[in-house]
């Protein structure tokens, strides 16, 4: 049931078909009765498959289209969970989150971005490398830190770009609900990894909602937009220099009107006119 619930719920529901008709054919089919000397074993390994399908005709179908269940209420959960993220103006949108919660709304917006993402379970909230990411025959690794007090060091992003050569990747990223050091932001500046702190992730899910719903966003590069303050569409806060979004104002001699707001708002109050 886990590994059928691993998967897209309707492939569940194809595998509880195919295995009910597969099955069924067996638990038809006839026991040839033994005439002859040695045709004993024969029968009694007909006999024990049919038995077998008998049961397995419905016991294995249920297993699927219950997995198939599963798949779709986690989908479903983890929508709701991107949407929530999405429609917070709250800077710490991310603080509440468990690491297991974070693992899935940081593979929910490489998902936004257009990304195959395999999730490895890392075996906790440091379990290194936390998703692996597809696109087209390249691979990137992730790990995901929710750490609300500390901020990331340098030992985190240097240990993801060892594993990342190790494996082949052609990139790397590291998220976290929080800040990267100076040093940690120094050793990935110039590599194929890239930073992307809370505000930025929170930034980029509100942006990739706002612009495409919940379609994937296609980008031409391997990397999630990974500067959002050098791409035209999400101008950079003149401020803190953090990605914008669209806010409308609701007081004022301008309300009702669009503008962009600093993603990391109210740290940050920092806006610019729209276009």
């Amino acid at each position: 049931m886990d590994l059928v619930a691993m998967l897209p719920w309707w492939a569940g529901v194809v595998l509880a078909a195919i295995s009910y008709l597969a099955l069924h054919r067996i638990a038809s089919q006839e026991v040839i009765a033994a005439v002859k000397p040695g045709e004993m074993g024969t029968m009694v390994a007909q006999t024990l498959w049919k038995t077998l399908a008998t049961f397995g005709q419905y016991l294995l179908p249920l297993i699927c289209v219950a997995g198939a269940g599963i798949s779709a209420w986690r989908r479903q959960a983890r929508r709701k969970l991107v949407a929530d993220v999405g429609q917070s103006e709250a800077a710490d949108a991310l603080d509440g989150m468990n690491w297991r919660e974070f693992e899935i709304l940081v593979g929910e917006a490489f998902r936004l971005q257009g990304y195959g993402v395999l999730e490895t379970g890392g075996g906790g909230a440091d379990g290194g490398v936390d998703l692996v990411l597809s696109k087209g025959t390249e691979k990137y690794l992730v790990q995901c830190k929710q750490w609300k007090a500390f901020k990331v060091g340098v030992d985190v992003v240097r240990e993801l770009y060892g594993v990342m050569a190790a494996k082949g990747a052609a990139g790397g990223f590291v998220v976290t609900s929080g800040r990267f050091t100076e040093d940690a932001v120094g050793f990935a500046s110039g590599r194929n990894l890239k930073l992307i702190d809370g505000p930025l992730l929170h930034g980029l899910i509100r942006q990739a909602r706002n612009s495409r719903g919940q379609a994937p966003v296609q980008q031409s590069g391997p990397l999630l937009v990974s500067a959002a303050a050098d791409t035209p569409s999400v101008p950079g806060c003149p401020t803190c220099s953090k990605p914008m979004v669209k806010r409308t104002a609701k007081r004022g001699a301008n309300a009702g009107e669009e503008f962009w707001g600093c993603s990391a708002y109210p740290a940050c109050r920092g806006t610019r006119r729209l276009g």
